[in-house]
């Protein structure tokens, strides 16, 4: 069974999802990551990820973080936050399902509960940015009805950098 709940980004549930999520990047992008090195192109630190997201962030009245749980263990988890330069729209952050919880629905669960709160929170629009190295991302994103923009912020030159948005229709 599938329980989500809200939980403080500065306790100890999210900061084993984050540097857990923060491994699972570097592994991911080792090669792209080499390749810029080789270009001598200037990539972010592990400070700079960390420094997107403060627990300030993502609680409420502005945003939340979530932990979805899989009988009783902490299995997927995803954030929501006002974007950087335009604090009406609504970010997904922090957007990570532990390998031995994959393929059972967390993700889905986590993605549909960061909508409906950023609805409550009075969000219409939300985007984030996923990257290329990512294909399970991009496809749940679109199988939720999310749809590519143009790369935004420090993203915008990023050549790894895959963004997404969705219209929110408010609650009724």
């Amino acid at each position: 069974m599938i329980t989500i709940t809200e939980e403080p980004y500065d306790g100890d549930v999210a900061a084993g999802f984050v540097a857990e999520l923060l491994q699972e990047l570097n592994e991911r992008y080792a090669d792209a990551d080499a390749a810029a090195v080789e270009e001598d192109v200037e990539l972010p630190d592990d400070d700079d990820y960390l420094a997107e997201v403060t627990p300030a962030m993502v609680q409420p009245p502005h945003g939340v973080f979530l932990v979805a749980w899989l009988d009783d263990a902490p299995g997927a988890c995803g954030a929501v936050k006002p974007l950087d330069s335009d604090p009406s729209i609504g970010e997904i952050k922090r957007m990570y399902t532990r390998p031995t919880a994959r393929r059972r629905g967390l993700s889905r669960a986590i993605l549909e509960a960061l909508e409906r709160r950023a609805r409550e929170l009075g969000y219409r629009r939300l985007q984030l940015e996923t990257g290329t190295q990512q294909p399970e991302a991009m496809a749940l994103y679109e199988s939720h009805g999310w749809h590519r923009i143009e790369p935004y912020g420090h993203y915008r030159d990023a050549p790894d950098s895959v963004c997404f948005a969705k219209a929110l229709d408010l609650p009724a």
